[in-house]
């Protein structure tokens, strides 16, 4: 189980570490082409608008509903049962979708008019807005489809060409960005182009399986009626932390000046880079597996499975989350100061960046923990927990932005990112409370040893990200290959030191976790 586990993981984390890298390439090519300014403002949140209802419904509610009750089909239904249970998906699915899409598209304006009402104060910024939003608004139609697609495979223990699939979206954002710069317009038509490839790319897998969905009259199958009833407060769970982002957007929209919105979206991906390589990756991976074994009553697995998870996100997350503390401006620098974006927006994109930093950590424990939820198919207390953390995270962003903003603050959109780190600890606390309240996870000894060692060995990985940082002088003047190789030197400088520090205080991982999954 465990090779099989980190097997996965590493596919998954590989195949994502290339999207993220083509991710970090798309980022830099709008950032040099398209600065962030009123136009990449607009693209931004019509961008947002359909990936939070990709988020909280088709990798959020569809996914974490769908696999369970697909793998407990798999295990104690027939073949036919199964192809059934995808046919009747698919055509519910697929069906809802479109009536969604339509509507989304139809009413553009006052969906824009509610997720960036700042906007509204500039006709030319709104109407640019609401005109990229009816081409990005469909990718939700073929990105769902393709999160079908995923999960039959996932639950086949297939996980490469899933992973692999975001990489089509990011080809086409750059070869829009590089053909039709500084057409913003372009680069909607590339989303939802690259939906549909997303789609297209894993249906031969699907049909390997013999799974290619057919047409059927699927609302009134009892099993798709119990994922809808799962999906319910899954998709309102999910919507909690995405309406979260978007009314992110919405404060943001209404600070003084023009670029608010764009820095967070820039400070944002850098965070996602580590979080979808580990955290993420290591959550798709383990749902499946966790499913299984609550379907077996294998209850001590299962606690293992999630303990196991646990200490590679922490093994992995530490380090991530201090060298984005420390190195935030020399990789913002290094990734976006080209053209159009100025030494400014890397001073702002950098403070937003140090403040999401301290939410890695958190954002990474609370991908690990939902799925055991989820797995068990205990949809309430996620949503339940969420709620509270959002509710917390909302009032805290809009006091600490307000007051920065009062008190002239030049960074006040850095209030924002500061409260979503407070939230993710506090969403993370109260779903590992609730864990251990339900008795589903009980942490295997060692973990004060593990984490002490780990922090030690982060600590002196961070004073050599530091040390280096320091040494190479002005990131800002520096020409940007000469900012590109120092970056990379600093970042294996330090990766290195990190394993010489873990060697040297007793700690091999790949050992550790292979040892901790036999137990």
């Amino acid at each position: 189980m465990s090779r099989s586990l980190l097997k996965s993981s590493g596919v998954v984390s590989a195949a994502t570490l290339l999207s993220r890298l083509l991710g970090f390439l798309r980022d830099m090519l709008q950032a040099a082409l398209f600065g962030a300014g009123a136009a990449m403002d607009a693209f931004f949140v019509a961008f947002r608008i359909p990936n939070l209802f990709r988020r909280m419904f088709a990798e959020g509610a569809f996914q974490q509903a769908f696999v369970p009750v697909l793998k407990e089909t798999q295990a104690q239904g027939s073949e036919e049962e199964l192809r059934r249970l995808v046919d009747a998906v698919a055509s519910t699915l697929g069906a809802f979708l479109l009536l969604i899409t339509a509507a989304g598209v139809l009413a553009a304006p006052l969906l824009m008019s509610l997720f960036a009402p700042g906007f509204m104060a500039d006709a030319e910024k709104f109407a640019t807005a609401v005109t990229l939003l009816r081409w990005t608004f469909p990718y939700l139609l073929f990105i769902s489809l393709a999160a079908l697609a995923s999960g039959i495979l996932h639950a086949h223990g297939r996980f490469a060409v899933p992973a692999i699939t975001p990489v089509l979206l990011n080809l086409c954002l750059i070869a829009a960005a590089l053909l039709y710069a500084p057409s913003v317009e372009a680069l909607a038509i590339a989303v939802l182009i690259g939906g549909v490839l997303q789609l297209c790319f894993q249906l031969p897998s699907v049909w390997k399986l013999g799974l290619m969905p057919r047409p059927s009259a699927g609302w009134r199958d009892p099993a798709v009626r119990r994922i809808v009833l799962l999906m319910l407060p899954i998709m309102l769970g999910a919507s909690i932390s995405q309406l979260s982002l978007l009314l992110d957007s919405v404060i943001a929209s209404f600070l003084p000046g023009d670029g608010s919105v764009s820095w967070l979206w820039y400070a944002d991906r850098l965070m996602e880079f580590p979080l979808g390589v580990f955290s993420i990756a290591i959550a798709t991976v383990i749902l499946p597996y966790l499913s299984g074994q609550f379907a077996g009553k294998d209850a001590e697995g299962f606690s293992g499975t999630l303990d196991w998870a646990l200490r590679l996100v922490l093994l992995l997350g530490i380090p991530a989350a201090l060298g984005l503390l420390v190195l935030a401006e020399p990789i913002v620098a290094t990734l976006f100061h080209h053209n159009a974006f100025t030494e400014r927006d890397v001073a702002m994109t950098a403070a937003a960046l140090v403040a999401y930093a301290f939410a890695f950590i958190g954002f990474s424990l609370v991908k690990v923990f939902i799925p055991a939820f989820y797995a068990r198919q205990d949809t309430v207390q996620p949503l339940r927990l969420g709620a509270i953390a959002f509710g917390a995270g909302m009032v805290v962003s809009v006091a600490l932005t307000t007051a920065l903003v009062m008190a002239g603050h030049d960074r006040p959109h850095v209030g924002i990112a500061g409260a979503t780190a407070a939230a993710s600890w506090l969403h993370a606390g109260l779903l590992y409370a609730r864990l251990r309240r339900d008795g589903v996870y009980a942490p295997r000894p060692g973990w004060m040893r593990y984490v002490v060692r780990i922090a030690i060995a982060s600590a002196v990985m961070a004073a050599v990200a530091a040390a280096g940082a320091h040494g190479f002088g002005d990131w800002l003047d520096a020409a940007a290959l000469s900012r590109a190789l120092g970056l990379l030197a600093v970042i294996a400088a330090a990766a290195l030191s990190y394993l010489l520090a873990l060697a040297l205080l007793g700690l091999r991982p790949l050992a550790t976790l292979r040892t901790l999954r036999r137990r």
